[in-house]
């Protein structure tokens, strides 16, 4: 897991390696239906994963936040990367990006980096906000391990 600021800029990057297939990680990353069984962090996911189409997002930080983004779907390249963004005053105040990237290695794991890139002027006042949303991410790429490796 690691943090990176450059001025009004943060990235938060998590990566776990899956015993599995990508394509075994991707389908029960993008099975949103599926999300309650398993997932600590994204509890929901809703709408169309076309590029371009918007998607509700419920968050279920550490400690029991909740928070519910209205996201723009960038990618969707199954198996390889899924990625939204959130824009807060037209970007100006807030904007990120979270995205998956899935990599699978020539001995048929997977490796899944988690992240999300912020900007803006309110990125100074996000401070232990973002070492939850780390935890966030940290805690769901482990439960997905546990589910894809559980099914293999």
């Amino acid at each position: 897991m690691g943090m990176h600021v450059p001025g009004e800029r943060m990235e938060l990057r998590t990566e776990v390696e899956i015993d599995a297939s990508a394509s075994a990680v991707w389908q029960a990353l993008t099975d949103f239906s599926r999300y309650p069984e398993w997932n600590p962090f994204i509890a929901s996911v809703e709408g169309d994963c076309a590029p371009g189409r918007r998607l509700k997002i419920t968050l279920t930080l550490p400690g029991g936040q909740e928070r519910t983004p209205r996201v723009m779907l960038l990618t969707f390249d199954p198996p390889h990367e899924l990625r939204w963004r959130e824009r807060v005053l037209f970007g100006v105040m807030l904007e990120w990006e979270h995205f998956f990237k899935l990599t699978e290695s020539s001995n048929g794991r997977t490796r899944l980096m988690q992240g999300a890139n912020y900007r803006g002027w309110a990125v100074r006042y996000m401070g232990s906000g973002f070492t939850a949303i780390a935890r966030g991410f940290a805690g769901m790429n482990q439960a997905l391990k546990r589910r894809v490796e559980r099914k293999t």
